[in-house]
């Protein structure tokens, strides 16, 4: 069936705004995403993509059906940047951890987009390469179809939920991150033995407690995943 976010092909040719410009999906989406991470916040509406592209706003709606489907579209297309040049070697492993490097390195260059970057299904072009990659990895290591499908669906959202939350890390301010840094040694780091003696054993390593678990979690879930029986 047709998605009906989308908008029928025949609608969806390029023509000069008023300005000049020449209107087109890609153009939409780049100004979208410059919009969304404008200084000061994300400043995405359909009246100022419309100001920013030189066009009545109305004129967006011909290309997508609603501002949902252009923030898909805009995740979409850095799904395609996160990927984009991604050849995966005879190395199984070492392609999930490239890809899964690639996948996190993505979301944190554009952090306002992490919640839709970890929980929405795309459905597009850029989307589906990278599934077929993905799961055309798990198939090559000798999983058998049902697991290959199953298994990306846990690496994939392994990687996107360790980048949603280093991505809200870096919305923090300084001063917040560095209090809660500092939290790890001056708080738990001194809680009186008596009370706390497992926290009083690692005192002294509690600081790394502020760094972020994603390459410990990936090396980990690559490791089991070495493990399991092909």
């Amino acid at each position: 069936m047709p998605d009906p976010q989308r908008i029928p092909v025949g609608r969806k040719r390029r023509r000069p705004t008023g300005s000049g410009t020449v209107l087109s999906e890609e153009a939409i989406v780049r100004a979208a995403l410059e919009l969304i991470e404008a200084p000061g916040g994300n400043a995405l509406t359909v009246r100022r993509l419309g100001a920013a592209l030189g066009c009545d706003p109305s004129a967006v709606y011909r290309y997508f059906a609603n501002t949902d489907a252009l923030l898909l579209a805009v995740a979409d297309r850095l799904i395609g940047e996160s990927i984009d040049g991604f050849a995966p070697g005879e190395d199984w492993i070492a392609a999930l951890r490239e890809l899964a490097v690639r996948v996190h390195r993505s979301v944190l260059r554009h952090p306002r987009l992490a919640p839709v970057s970890a929980s929405r299904v795309t459905a597009g072009p850029a989307e589906c390469r990278a599934v077929d990659t993905g799961i055309g990895i798990l198939l090559r290591a000798g999983f058998p179809p049902a697991e290959a499908v199953r298994l990306y669906r846990t690496f994939i959202d392994t990687v996107l939920a360790h980048a949603a939350l280093d991505a809200e890390v870096l919305g923090l301010t300084e001063q917040q991150r560095r209090q809660e840094s500092q939290a790890w040694q001056d708080v738990y780091g001194t809680l009186p033995p008596g009370d706390y003696p497992h926290l009083h054993t690692v005192r002294a390593h509690l600081a790394a407690m502020a760094e972020s678990a994603f390459p410990d979690a990936l090396e980990l879930l690559l490791a089991q995943l070495a493990a399991r029986p092909r």
